[in-house]
């Protein structure tokens, strides 16, 4: 949606018939509360440059969650390795460097949560998840000390990774624990990164990813379920690291993709018929680069200064409506800022912004433009080769009967 050609926001709120549901009432509500900021917007004549990202806000928010977690956080006790992520994420992306000591102190941390098992834990004294495991991973590929990844067990790391795979190449997200996609996307991000990917670690997993997409196009959890944004970006993203996408319908996929954005809203959903949530701008929005990595090596002719989605409308989404005042980010107007929805947002509009060809699409003011994250591991790009020089990987893919390192591409 581009504000600027809209005298009237009417032909683009959702049409509905007379039935009136509890879904139907939410949705005007949102549109309603969207459509107030949008317009207050316009009436003031207000240029697109006077949007800021309010950097220094967000920052301090984050700092805040480094130091000392309200209350309201107990619930994630056992979650603590992603609490590390988001955060150290969120501040890699708009650009702030922490301090060795920091650093440190988180590291010290990850490192007192890794699993005699070779995963990482929730918190201290707690078993290995796989969740817990990329979160740890990735928070300490996103740090800048090479004293961080020596914390790393790799070789534990993989015979974790074993003792939850099944034989169909399914995986468990901890032992004896749940079943789904996610498993998948969190250990071969993990393999890649750590250096111990290959062949037998991963035997009949993309074939069962593969079984995960539905009729709509998108990926469910399991075989037979509702495709959602989370479980599609984790199933094509792994697939990506097994160099196995060749297995899926991406056109179906991509036809379901670019109708999960919001066409009023400018943001995405997560499922059909569901609302806008600023989270999906990151597990939505970062399918089209990994659609457009793979339509790219099937020679297909795309732009390569934009994604397959509009990322003016997503950008207006998290600049005007998600944006918490005293800093931090959100679901949607209404709702509390936490710093789940502070990295995804952010994760999002930095996918926005960067384009394939590395031009750059930043709405608002010049200055809200954030580092680039790398979209499979969707940690800044600044970050994956230290990592994996450390860990002595010269490709982030699995390559079978294939030369050339995608890693260059993506």
């Amino acid at each position: 949606m581009a504000l600027s050609s809209k005298d009237s926001f009417e032909d683009l709120h959702l049409n509905i018939d007379d039935l009136e549901t509890r879904t139907s009432i939410e949705q005007r509500t949102v549109e309603n509360s969207i459509e107030s900021i949008f317009a207050t917007c316009m009436g003031r004549n207000r240029l697109r440059e006077t949007f800021p990202l309010h950097r220094t806000r967000h920052i301090s928010y984050l700092y805040r969650g480094l130091r000392q977690l309200s209350d309201s956080y107990e619930c994630l006790d056992a979650s603590r390795p992603w609490l590390c992520y988001w955060i150290i994420h969120s501040l890699n992306l708009l650009g702030e460097k922490l301090s060795n000591e920091h650093q440190l102190q988180i590291g010290r941390f990850l490192k007192s949560v890794q699993d005699e098992a070779g995963g990482f834990a929730g918190n201290i004294g707690q078993m290995a998840h796989l969740a817990d495991t990329y979160a740890a991973v990735s928070a300490i590929c996103s740090l800048d000390l090479p004293e961080c990844f020596e914390m790393i067990d790799c070789n534990a790391l993989a015979e974790f990774i074993r003792s939850v795979k099944h034989e169909d190449g399914s995986i468990c997200m901890h032992k004896d624990g749940e079943l789904d996609v996610r498993g998948a996307y969190c250990a071969t991000v993990a393999a890649s990164l750590c250096g111990v990917m290959d062949k037998e670690l991963f035997s009949n997993t993309a074939e069962w990813i593969a079984k995960c997409q539905t009729y709509e196009g998108g990926f469910g959890s399991q075989p037979g379920t509702e495709a959602h944004g989370g479980y599609t970006f984790c199933a094509l993203a792994a697939l990506i690291l097994l160099n196995r996408t060749e297995l899926i319908d991406l056109d179906q996929l991509l036809n379901w993709a670019v109708h999960r954005q919001m066409k009023f809203e400018g943001g995405f959903q997560g499922r059909t018929n569901k609302m806008v949530d600023g989270c999906y701008s990151f597990w939505q929005g970062g399918i089209f680069p990994l659609i457009h990595h793979v339509m790219s090596r099937q020679n297909a002719k795309l732009d390569e200064n934009c994604w397959l989605f509009d990322q003016t409308s997503l950008q207006d989404y998290i600049l005007l409506c998600c944006q918490y005042p005293s800093g931090g980010l959100i679901d949607k107007p209404g709702k509390s800022r936490d710093y789940y929805h502070t990295c995804y947002c952010l994760s999002g509009l930095s996918v926005s912004q960067h384009c394939f060809s590395g031009s750059k699409k930043v709405q608002g003011d010049p200055n809200n433009l954030l580092e680039p994250t790398h979209p499979v591991f969707n940690i800044c790009v600044k970050k994956v080769g230290p990592a994996l020089k450390y860990f002595n990987k010269k490709s982030v893919f699995v390559v079978e009967n294939n030369d050339k390192d995608d890693s260059s591409d993506t």
